[in-house]
């Protein structure tokens, strides 16, 4: 898999993806690909964001199911390990804190203004801090940063590795709230499980 952030060098299904040693905010080590599980890299906006929350909400929400499919979650976020360290709590997988967008670069996650400019983004905005307002989310805050490090431009990614580094499944955003759903990623991973 190649390292840019060009569009046309992106990665592909069948890539080989290239270990990481990533630290969570707690200070533990993770491994992609790991060994014996399925992962799901995700790659957030940032630490705060109502959009990323709404939908980390229902990962939550059916966190069982993941795991019951052999599936480990990996939540990057353009954010700092400070800025991060106020969720690891809520959350029952790893964040990743990435400040400086290297893993965005080097993967080809990209950000513009079009990640904000779609109207399914801007409902999951209003949603995500509605949610928030009503402690429904996984941010339980009642506002997201004004000036988020990364931007407030940021596009999300998703990628499926195999225990043996194939890339199995991946989706770059096109806007803010275009990532996987549960039931996707446990479409793509039940063919492999099975």
């Amino acid at each position: 898999m190649r390292a840019t952030s060009g569009t046309a060098d992106k990665a592909r299904v069948g890539d080989t993806f290239a270990t990481l040693e990533l630290v969570t905010t707690s200070g533990q080590r993770v491994r992609v690909p790991a060994d014996r599980e399925y992962v799901h890299l995700q790659l957030r906006r940032f630490a705060g964001c109502p959009i990323c929350n709404l939908h980390l909400h229902s990962i939550v929400r059916r966190y069982g199911e993941i795991r019951a499919a052999g599936i480990r979650e990996v939540v990057v976020f353009h954010s700092t390990a400070a800025e991060l360290t106020k969720y690891e709590a809520e959350l029952p997988f790893p964040l990743i804190a990435d400040p400086d967008r290297d893993l965005y670069q080097r993967l080809g996650v990209e950000r513009g203004p079009s990640s904000l400019l779609r109207r399914r983004a801007l409902r999951a905005m209003i949603a995500g801090q509605t949610a928030a307002f009503m402690k429904r989310s996984a941010m339980r805050r009642s506002l997201g940063p004004l000036t988020p490090t990364g931007g407030l431009l940021g596009l999300p990614a998703d990628f499926l590795i195999a225990p043996d580094g194939r890339l199995v499944a991946l989706k770059y955003g096109e806007h803010a709230y275009d990532q996987w759903t549960v039931d996707e990623l446990l479409g793509y991973a039940k063919p492999l499980t099975a």
